[in-house]
């Protein structure tokens, strides 16, 4: 369990920079084309850029997201159960969690090979696009490999000291 754990987090943390990256590259694109839109001389194609790179950031956030618990929670009524009810009911959602974006990793990646072998290109700048489509599915794999680790974390009671599944 402790080295699942370990590698879920050198994975979204090699992730997370991959994202960072392609965040840097989105945001320089992005001023740069308001700059030489001002011009009158744009970047042909920055669009469809822009689109592939936040495609990619929102993608590479999604098992660090999951692992830090930096989405919205509404806990009104489940906080109110006692620690067994709780314990079930999360794992029963890590259990979905992992299952459904395993299936939607699987299908993404089944996607971009079906553009890779059909040599799609972009529509305007007609480069390929597929590696775009495996990093998403990259990034649905590494939350259910969150999705996982929490639900395992039920059974072993564990909390790492990051706020993960910890029941009182």
């Amino acid at each position: 369990m402790k080295y699942l754990d370990q590698l879920d987090i050198a994975l979204n943390k090699a992730l997370m920079i991959a994202g960072g990256v392609a965040m840097l590259l989105l945001m320089i694109l992005a001023t740069g084309n308001v700059v030489m839109r001002i011009l009158s001389i744009p970047f042909s194609g920055s669009y469809e850029i822009i689109s592939f790179l936040g495609a990619v950031v929102t993608a590479a956030a999604l098992g660090h997201t999951q692992r830090n618990r930096d989405h919205i929670v509404v806990d009104i009524l489940s906080g109110r159960f006692p620690v067994g009810v709780k314990k079930i009911i999360d794992a029963v959602s890590y259990f979905i969690i992992t299952v459904f974006f395993a299936v939607v990793s699987w299908q993404t990646f089944l996607w971009g090979m079906k553009i890779r072998e059909s040599g799609e290109l972009s529509e305007t700048l007609k480069i390929i696009y597929h590696p775009f489509v495996f990093g998403v599915a990259l990034g649905f794999a590494f939350l259910a490999l969150a999705g996982i680790v929490d639900f395992l974390k039920v059974f072993f009671n564990g909390e790492n000291g990051e706020g993960r599944v910890s029941y009182e």
